[in-house]
């Protein structure tokens, strides 16, 4: 078992460097290597999860020195986060195959986004804050390469932009790692997790970390680089906001402050006030945005509120919603996403007042965006709705009526921008050239995750078992 968590964490990591010279040889075997370099993560995390469920934790541990110790640890909650993170990649780098095909430094997308893939597995098993920093950066430096990836003016600021907040961010976060080992002894999870149930920890400890999280998962004020993110291949932006960039921020949240330091009762104020702001105000960004891809990523900000919200609250039902919002707006932003690239590569634009009547042309597409927004704005049967449902269930429990007040806002807000732009993208006269489905696996790509999201919904049971058990093996001491 431990060779397995070696190989989920190493394969993609170690594999990514091979992918340049590979591409150089054949570029049907290199696409086809980086499928697999990202399939067995996600094949050898299922062989982890049984044994997870029944409270049984993989460990590989090796004590180096000054507390920067080699552990990794498989428990439910890493490998729920590893299977949703490497599942949607998968999806994503099929995509790639003929979106990408056309653009120019293909070995070094498909280099970065298996490495990105790697540092994300390398980061949720980390069960030491020096050896997570370390991954987190590294999905910083490929993140920032990706986004630049056209070689563009404009785009290589707009990456800088987002270096420069989310590294930022993360100096930040390591002081108030350093403030942790001062205050509890250790950079070990385990250790921490002990020492705060004797010794509070102190709320700059607290901030100093959040500054971090919040830059990586963009929420107010350290928001403003995600839209400017659109400007990456659609593949890219669906990898950011869907399967790993933004996810990071609310794991490590996860990890830290619900399994390992339970929050004082002025956080739980503070931190869902601040995450309904932040939902609030990026909704009504996207009601009035006229980019495709700057409207989604708006939506993306707004429902990592949601997330944050379930999580800061410290009642089981609520942090089970969150973790479920994390499979769900997976499933359904990455599939929003991957139909924006779909309509931007083949109407050659992302402008929704310039586009109209896509349905005609684009069916599938047009269906499965649909199927996606659906999810995304909590409309049952599909999967956002019990997410949503139980996030803001726990808000109304816990006594925090204006918060929850202000959620709901948030999701009226959800289905008024989605619906929007919908209709000016699909519904109506078509405007411009005549425009068609792309490649099939393209189409098949989208249509998967659509139907993902509806049965995520359908069969809610089997996710919500997993996230239930993941909650009952962190609850020990901090969550309610």
């Amino acid at each position: 078992m431990k060779l397995i968590l070696f190989l989920i964490i190493f394969i993609p990591v170690i594999g990514s460097f091979a992918l340049p010279t590979i591409g150089r040889i054949s570029e049907r075997f290199r696409d086809k290597i980086s499928f697999l370099l990202i399939a067995l993560p996600f094949a050898f995390s299922c062989f982890l999860l049984p044994q997870a469920l029944t409270g049984q934790a993989v460990s590989i541990s090796r004590v180096l020195s000054q507390g920067f110790n080699f552990i990794f640890t498989a428990d439910t909650l890493a490998i729920f986060m590893a299977l949703v993170s490497s599942f949607i990649s998968a999806v994503i780098i099929l995509y790639s195959y003929g979106y990408i095909s056309h653009y120019q430094n293909r070995n070094e997308y498909y280099f970065m986004v298996v490495l990105f893939l790697g540092a994300m597995m390398g980061l949720v098993f980390s069960a030491n804050l020096i050896l997570l920093y370390i991954f987190w950066e590294i999905t910083g430096i490929t993140s920032w390469r990706l986004i630049g990836f056209s070689r563009q003016k404009q785009h290589v600021l707009r990456a800088d932009k987002a270096f420069l907040v989310t590294v930022f961010g993360a100096l930040v976060m390591l002081l108030g790692f350093i403030r942790l080992c001062q205050e509890t002894g250790s950079f070990d999870l385990l250790a921490i997790r002990e020492a705060a149930k004797i010794h509070p920890i102190s709320n700059l400890t607290i901030a100093l970390i959040l500054v971090g999280i919040f830059s990586k998962s963009a929420t107010l004020p350290l928001h403003t680089w995600l839209p400017d993110a659109g400007v990456a291949p659609s593949p890219v932006t669906a990898l950011l906001h869907a399967a790993v960039l933004v996810k990071i921020g609310v794991y490590v949240f996860a990890r830290l402050f619900v399994a390992t330091i339970p929050l004082n009762l002025h956080w739980q104020v503070i931190i869902p006030a601040l995450a309904g702001l932040s939902a609030l105000i990026s909704a009504g960004a996207a009601l009035v945005e006229t980019d495709l891809k700057r409207i989604i990523a708006y939506s993306t900000i707004s429902q990592i509120g949601f997330i944050f919200l379930g999580f800061s609250l410290g009642i089981q039902i609520g942090v089970a919603g969150s973790l479920l919002y994390i499979l769900m707006h997976g499933l359904s932003k990455a599939g929003l996403f991957l139909c924006a690239g779909i309509v931007e590569q083949n109407a050659k634009t992302k402008d929704i007042t310039r586009l109209g009547g896509l349905i005609r042309t684009m069916p599938v597409t047009a269906i499965s965006f649909l199927a996606c927004a659906f999810s995304v704005m909590g409309i049952p049967p599909f999967g956002g709705f019990f997410a949503k449902y139980m996030v803001i269930s726990a808000a109304l429990g816990s006594g925090h009526l204006i918060i929850a007040a202000l959620f709901l806002c948030g999701a009226v807000l959800t289905i008024l921008y989605l619906f929007r732009a919908f209709n000016l993208v699909f519904l109506g006269e078509a405007k411009g050239d005549s425009v068609r489905e792309s490649s099939s696996l393209m189409v098949f790509c989208v249509a998967l995750l659509a139907f993902l999201s509806l049965a995520g919904g359908i069969f809610i049971y089997y996710p919500n078992y997993i996230v239930q058990n993941a909650v009952l093996q962190a609850a020990v001491g901090v969550i309610r």
